[in-house]
C-alpha cells in the first residue's frame, strides 16, 4: 500500500483515516481541500486543480483525501488502494456537526476544513443517493487495479487501520 485515494462523504471520517495512514505507510498526505480552497474560500480553476492531482499522483507514494468526483479518475488510475469511507447518512451528518464544534469554522492545517450551509448539509443527507452511485462507477471503472476497502463504521474503520498499522511494523 503506497499509493491510497481516500473518498467518501463530507463528515464520514476521511481527514482522520488520511492522517493515520499518512503516519503508519510514514507517505505524504493530502487534503484536497486544501489544493481546491484558498483561505477565503475562493475555488482553484477546475483545471489546474486536476494538473495539481496529476502532479501529487505522480509521486512514489501519497495519500489523498477527497472526494471531487469530476477528477476521481485522476487519483482512481494511479492508486493501489481505494478506502471508501461508507458511512450511514446519520453518521456522516453527526460528523460534521461535531467536528465543527470540535474545531469551530474555517481551515485547520490538519485536513480539517469547515464550513457548514445549508449547500453542504443538503450533500451530505443526500450522499448515499446521489452521490455514492456515481463514485461506485468509477470505482469500478478506473479504480479496477486497485484494492477496495470499504469502511462502514468508526469501529470498523480502527480495526482495519490497526491491522494496517500490524502489517507495516
Amino acid at each position: 500500500m503506497k499509493k491510497v485515494a481516500i473518498v467518501g462523504c463530507g463528515g464520514s471520517g476521511k481527514s482522520h483515516v488520511a492522517r493515520e495512514l499518512g503516519r503508519i505507510l510514514d507517505a505524504p498526505v493530502t487534503y484536497l481541500d486544501a489544493a481546491f480552497y484558498d483561505d477565503e474560500w475562493n475555488a482553484l480553476p477546475m483545471d489546474r486543480f486536476t494538473d495539481v492531482q496529476r502532479e501529487l499522483v505522480a509521486q512514489p507514494r501519497w495519500v489523498i483525501d477527497g472526494n471531487y468526483n469530476s477528477t476521481l479518475q485522476v487519483r482512481l488510475e494511479a492508486c493501489d488502494t481505494v478506502v471508501l469511507m461508507d458511512v450511514s447518512t446519520v453518521a456522516a451528518l453527526y460528523g460534521i456537526f461535531s467536528r465543527q464544534i470540535r474545531h469551530g469554522a474555517g481551515h485547520k492545517g490538519n485536513g480539517v476544513h469547515n464550513r457548514i450551509h445549508w449547500g453542504v448539509i443538503k450533500y451530505v443527507a443526500t450522499y448515499r443517493r446521489k452521490m455514492r452511485p456515481r463514485v461506485m462507477a468509477k470505482i469500478e471503472e478506473f479504480g479496477s487495479g486497485a484494492d477496495v476497502v470499504l469502511l462502514a463504521n468508526r469501529r470498523q474503520t480502527r480495526r482495519w487501520l490497526r491491522k494496517v498499522a500490524a502489517e507495516q511494523s
